[in-house]
C-alpha cells in the first residue's frame, strides 16, 4: 500500500495532537491492570500478580500499586517538530485523486 497525501496528513495531526497532549501535561498515573502489566514485562518494583488468589486476598483489601510516568519534555517538542513536517509534506503533495 502507497501512502497518499491524506495518510500523511492524518498521520501528521494525530503526532501534533499527541504532542501537544505531552507539552500541558505533567505525568500520567496509570490504572491498576496497566501497572501490573509494566511490573511483570521489566521485573521492577512490587509484583501486584504475584499475590495468589487465596482466601486473604478476599478477606484483605490490597494496596493498589499504580505507576506514575513522567515524559521527558523533549518528546512533546520531537512529536510537535514531526506532525508539522508531516501536515507540511501533505500540503505539497499532489491531490489524491491525481489532479
Amino acid at each position: 500500500m502507497q501512502l497518499n497525501r491524506n495518510h500523511y496528513f492524518a498521520a501528521g495531526v494525530v503526532a501534533l495532537l499527541l504532542g501537544w497532549q505531552l507539552r500541558h501535561v505533567d505525568s500520567f498515573v496509570l490504572n491498576e491492570k496497566a501497572s501490573t502489566y509494566l511490573a511483570q514485562q521489566f521485573s521492577e518494583g512490587p509484583s501486584v500478580a504475584a499475590v495468589g488468589p487465596d482466601l486473604r486476598r478476599f478477606l484483605m483489601p490490597t494496596p493498589q500499586f499504580r505507576r506514575t510516568v513522567r515524559p521527558p519534555r523533549w518528546v512533546g517538542f520531537s512529536l510537535l517538530s514531526l506532525g508539522g513536517v508531516l501536515v507540511l509534506h501533505s500540503f505539497a503533495m499532489r491531490p489524491a485523486g491525481g489532479g
